[in-house]
């Protein structure tokens, strides 16, 4: 057959040799069936002309063969995994759809093509993938622990063929994604070998120089160092051998990577480093004898070598987090050198060599930590509690490590990690504490959204902010961080604290204005009398106009009066006897409030609904009568829904557009214990109060020692009315007083 563009017969040779080996390696798992389907499906897409070359110039049927072949023979995943690499890259491309490979293939294939393409899209916000986040982030997107193990295999087949592929740029950015992402995401997996193969990869592609100086200086000394290894096991050897354990024991050199760290660390060159290699005991022992047996390989070597006792490290009795057992132990051995020495049995040396494969056919494995650690130790708890096939054992090891997270990224691609459910304004606080406090909004993935918008991993944000925004005390009702909560209750502290100061120095300004002596004592009584639990709240009334500093200077006067015995008092009565005593005939002042009335219309007769009785303060709306003219209602009135349902073509808007120095009739209905004086308190309050009159009082008992009332009073707006009834409610023995 003629070479084509996807395939030359170079490529059609190696994809027959790759396809026969995974095959071998995988006919007990995957169907003759199931490869019939696989190829009927990539030959669609070949034909379709779908299947392209990648950026590198591979094959990609031929590269995921290779990368299938890597996932069976070193990590050992089975047939989801196996089907989900040969397809994904139709299912991506819409050669076929994921309802087709769930109802061909099954769930476990489909959710695992979902993972992976959910994962490569993260590529296209171009994140900072060299932090611990964005594995984070990979994690939490995949879902299934499988598709981390896919994308180490694709990502370490790459890198064995980049060597003459792409441009120099390009090979130096994937081998600084190998060394900062998935190097160490094999390690956090156990998968030691390839942990090491990335890094001596990255190192070749990034510092060429220092890897094949050390690579030749290895080869150069090889000669001499395997004479050294034979001549420090004999002896261990007959030992152990006299003791009539099985093992094994070979050498290991240090990959160059990590002789490389040694140099860098120590400051020294490579004749330096003089632990290059690491001697491994290797037991053939039952499971319940592993640690017996160690121990006394532990005691023969020590017995023949003087050990370093520092230098001792038992990974025996508690394992590593990812699984790792071992007990290390360096020792002097011939010529003055310091020598390590693993000792291990063939179960530990296979995960330690091959990390999650080897732990789905042993039991026993330990681990403890947090996130990725715990998820580990329910590996070993499913280990225990099941026994099943490796197909379904894998099944369960579904990912949720960071569904209480989201991790989204600022349009340059940097990554934040938040809490899940955090919002628009955290993310803003979590840049900068100025950037949170004068956030006016954001941008999530290209479109304006408010402050308080959720975000969703993988979100990309932008925040919008404006020189003139100060934090507001509603943001705490949205923000999750405890960094946000703190920086904006900081900044409202600090506005309060602003806010009281210019309103003191207004206060004290009017009472030097007026030569009145200024006592803080007494004042701070005033304040709290006038229902301010704090300062602050009494100085922010006053900034805001809701207080008139005039007025308080009224009330602190009077309050001097009554500390000095000025002020009169009411005698004490009974409730149950207080009828109608207290009416006033004074009249009330001239209604010269202003009211604006629909388009500020002039000359209009109107007059305040005796239904409702509002007074200055109170939202109001004008309704036209036949005959009286215009009536003004509260907007809570209880006719006022009557009035709109019915009659709204008669309703005009109203509004108080100024105070002048009228006072409103209000009834107060009242409900308390029938105590005696508690009407004298009740009244003595409101003889206390400037510019509110009592005009009269209607008190009856009724069973259970309760007594029910009416005040009616004579005010001047809502925000003085509200103070009264929180300074009423104060008193023993009032339940309740209502509007």
């Amino acid at each position: 057959m003629e070479e084509t563009a996807l395939m030359t017969e170079e490529e059609r040779v190696s994809l027959l040799e790759v396809f026969k080996k995974l095959q071998t390696l995988s006919g007990d798992i995957v169907s003759n069936e199931d490869f019939k389907k696989i190829k009927d499906i990539l030959y669609e897409a070949v034909r379709a002309g779908s299947i392209q070359r990648d950026s590198f110039g591979f094959n990609p049927i031929l590269f995921d063969l290779q990368t299938a072949t890597i996932v069976v023979e070193e990590i050992g995943l089975n047939r989801a995994s196996i089907i989900s690499i040969l397809l994904h890259d139709c299912v991506a491309l819409n050669c076929i759809g994921l309802d087709y490979i769930q109802k061909e293939f099954g769930d476990d294939v489909a959710n695992i093509i979902r993972g992976l393409i959910k994962v490569n899209e993260l590529y296209a916000k171009n994140p900072s993938i060299e932090t611990e986040n964005f594995r984070d982030l990979l994690l939490s997107f995949a879902e299934d622990m499988r598709v981390i193990f896919i994308i180490i295999a694709d990502r370490v087949n790459l890198m064995r063929q980049i060597k003459d592929k792409g441009t120099e740029e390009e090979r130096r950015r994937v081998a600084m994604e190998a060394s900062h992402l998935y190097a160490p995401l094999a390690h956090k997996l156990g998968l030691y070998l390839i942990k090491s193969e990335l890094e001596d990869l990255s190192l070749k592609y990034l510092e060429s120089d220092v890897y094949y100086m050390i690579k030749e200086k290895l080869n150069a000394t090889k000669k001499s160092r395997d004479e050294y290894i034979k001549n420090f096991i004999a002896p261990i050897e007959k030992k152990l051998s006299e003791a009539g354990l099985k093992f094994h024991m070979k050498g290991r050199t240090k990959s160059i990577h990590s002789i490389w760290q040694k140099m860098k660390k120590q400051k020294c060159q490579f004749e330096g480093i003089y632990d290059l290699f690491a001697i491994r005991v290797i037991l053939d022992s039952k499971i319940e004898k592993e640690k017996q047996d160690c121990w006394q390989v532990f005691s023969i070597v020590t017995d023949m070598y003087r050990p370093n006792p520092k230098r001792l490290r038992d990974w025996l009795s508690v394992p590593k987090s990812n699984g790792y057992e071992s007990l290390h132990i360096t020792v002097m051995g011939p010529e003055g050198k310091w020598v390590e020495v693993q000792i291990r049995t063939e179960r530990m040396d296979e995960i330690a060599e091959r990390g999650l494969a080897a732990h789905w056919r042993y039991k026993g494995v330990k681990a403890s930590g947090s996130k990725l650690e715990d998820w580990l130790k329910d590996i070993r708890l499913a280990l225990e509690a099941h026994s099943t096939s490796d197909e379904q054992l894998v099944n369960q090891f579904k990912v949720d490590l960071y569904s209480d997270e989201v991790f989204v990224f600022t349009p340059k691609g940097d990554l934040f990690k938040l809490p899940k459910g955090a919002t628009v304004l955290d993310f803003a606080f979590q840049i900068h504490s100025n950037v949170g406090c004068r956030c006016t909004g954001g941008k999530v993935n290209g479109k304006n959204v408010p402050m308080r918008t959720v975000l969703s991993s993988g979100d990309q944000v932008e925040i919008l902010t404006s020189q003139n925004q100060l934090p507001k005390r509603d943001w705490l009702n949205f923000a999750i961080t405890t960094k946000a909560k703190s920086k904006i209750k900081q900044s409202l502290n600090e506005q309060e604290m602003k806010t009281a100061d210019f309103a003191k120095e207004t206060i004290e300004r009017k009472f030097k204005n007026r030569k009145i002596e200024y006592d803080e004592a007494v004042m701070m009584r005033l304040i709290t009398r006038m229902g301010y639990k704090h300062t602050n709240e009494f100085y922010k009334a006053i900034s805001e106009d809701v207080l008139d500093v005039n007025s308080v200077i009224d009330r602190y006067v009077e309050a001097i009066k009554r500390e000095r015995g000025e002020a009169e008092t009411a005698p004490v009565q009974s409730a149950e006897t207080y009828k109608n005593s207290h009416t006033t005939t004074s009249s009330p002042k001239a209604n010269d409030d202003v009211l604006v009335i629909d388009q500020n219309i002039k000359g209009v007769e109107y007059s305040l609904a005796k239904c409702c009785n509002p007074i200055y303060g109170d939202e109001v709306f004008g309704f036209v009568t036949i005959n009286r003219g215009i009536k003004i209602h509260r907007c809570d009135c209880p006719n006022a829904q009557r009035l709109r349902d019915n009659m709204s073509y008669r309703i005009i808007p109203a509004r108080w557009a100024g105070k002048g120095s009228s006072l409103y009739p209000i009834t107060l209905r009242i409900v308390g214990h029938d105590d005696i004086g508690i009407v004298n308190n009740i009244t003595s309050i409101i003889a206390k109060e400037k510019n509110v009159m009592l005009r009269s009082v209607d008190i009856k008992s009724s069973e259970d020692g309760l007594f029910s009332g009416t005040l009616t009073i004579m005010i001047e707006e809502k925000q003085q009315l509200a103070q009264l009834i929180k300074k009423i409610s104060t008193v023993k023995g009032v339940k309740n007083v209502t509007r």
